[in-house]
């Protein structure tokens, strides 16, 4: 990880020993704060955001961990760190124990070993950050596919619906059309016959009408060049359809409308 990107605290009574650590840490171009007393070290992180506090543990006034207790309930994100000597193991452990100290090193100390131990540490804390960013991510996106699939829910039954009132519609549509007390014949533009409702197909059933046949199956060459003629003019025409015996029954071609214009005929005769 990059040095640059953590703040480091220092906190010992003696000029000497932060001297030492700012001679240690500087290479490693982390931001370095110090303090003479763990009052100054809590002023210094009223101010300043800080990733690791390394303290002194014998200090006059306030010892090391109990500045590091108030640390961990003030400030709970930075890493806690103590430097101490043989003698206050006792008082070390306590305070690990508690969760006050993450780690504590002994005096006097190796170079390498700290200054690499720190490293460690503040790398192990950019990665936990990273990992709780991730989760928050995590979370966030979960939280909108969830809102994606309940407005998708809500589409879908509200289009459900919809179709249904579509569908209720159309078979309504057809029962009317089925049961008018007319003759009804629909054309489409290739000559098929799409549509009979129960009184043409009465009233046509010598000429055998059928769904899906061809028009000119079941009408003479003359009676087929006036649908043909409607589908080019869009005029309405009446005409007059020849039966067996010499009478004739009379029928009404008009044109669709609307988007359908040009699209199909409709062939109407009144009376049974």
């Amino acid at each position: 990880m990059e040095g640059k990107n953590f703040t480091i605290l220092c906190v010992d009574d003696e000029p000497s020993i932060l001297n030492a650590l700012n001679r240690l840490l500087r290479k490693e171009q982390y931001d370095l704060l110090f303090a003479n007393s763990g009052k100054e070290g809590l002023e210094i992180l009223k101010e300043n955001q800080v990733q690791m506090v390394i303290s002194d543990q014998r200090m006059p006034g306030m010892s090391g961990t109990d500045f590091l207790a108030i640390v961990k309930d003030t400030y709970p994100d930075a890493l806690r760190v103590i430097l101490t000597g043989y003698s206050d193991i006792d008082s070390i452990t306590e305070s690990i124990n508690k969760g006050n100290i993450y780690k504590f090193f002994f005096k006097p100390w190796n170079d390498l070993q700290l200054k690499s131990e720190i490293r460690q540490i503040l790398d192990q804390q950019a990665l936990k950050q990273i990992n709780r960013q991730m989760d928050k991510t995590i979370l966030k996106q979960n939280d909108q596919l969830q809102k994606i699939d309940e407005n998708l829910e809500q589409m879908v039954n509200t289009r459900t619906h919809e179709l249904e009132i579509k569908n209720h519609m159309l078979a309504l549509s057809h029962a009317i059309l089925e049961d008018l007390p007319m003759a009804v014949i629909g054309i489409d533009i290739e000559g098929i016959i799409v549509t009979a409702n129960k009184m043409a197909l009465k009233k046509l059933s010598h000429r055998g009408v059928e769904i899906g046949r061809p028009f000119g199956d079941f009408f003479k060459d003359g009676e087929a060049d006036h649908v043909r003629q409607v589908f080019k003019t869009g005029e309405k025409i009446q005409i007059d359809l020849q039966e067996t015996g010499g009478s004739a029954a009379a029928a009404t071609l008009l044109s669709l409308t609307g988007s359908f214009k040009g699209k199909g005929v409709i062939m109407a005769m009144i009376g049974d």
